[in-house]
């Protein structure tokens, strides 16, 4: 079983709660370094996440990238808002279907989504490249398995 040191005592932790130790310091990184983009970037690493997924795809309707995050779209209306109200994004309505709105980037987006120091996708791209392709594979599997089972009802 893994162990944690914990002052002088040695604490076990089964499996499962040794992942969710892991998993838990996973969050506070990603979270400590998304107040850190915020404060040199001016942007948090989910905003630049959104970002990149305009940048890569320009005129891309708000569901999709809600699709491509795997979201709710009502979990992305707060991000877009902010990016939009901050002049990073520029929301118009499709020529075609005026209920949907069509999302590109304004040229302070365009600057955000060009930056990679310091971002967490720059750390992420450097984990990655020290896994081989396999433990890539089994990584991704683990998680979306793990996220499958958060989601699941219990009832």
């Amino acid at each position: 079983m893994p162990k944690v040191e914990e002052d002088d005592e040695v604490v076990e932790l089964s499996s499962a709660l040794a992942f969710m130790q892991v998993m838990w310091e996973l969050v506070h990184a990603l979270d400590a370094r998304s107040k850190r983009m915020a404060q040199r970037l001016g942007v948090t690493g989910p905003q630049r996440l959104v970002l990149r997924i305009v940048g890569a795809r320009p005129k891309i309707s708000a569901g999709a990238v809600a699709k491509t995050l795997r979201l709710h779209p009502s979990s992305l209306t707060g991000v877009l808002r902010r990016l939009e109200d901050r002049g990073m994004l520029v929301r118009k309505a499709d020529p075609k279907d005026a209920r949907r709105a069509l999302l590109s980037l304004a040229r302070p987006g365009a600057t955000i989504n060009g930056k990679r120091a310091g971002t967490v996708e720059a750390a992420t791209s450097r984990a990655i490249a020290r896994l081989g392709e396999k433990e890539l594979a089994s990584a991704q599997r683990v998680l979306e398995t793990l996220i499958e089972e958060l989601e699941r009802d219990d009832a």
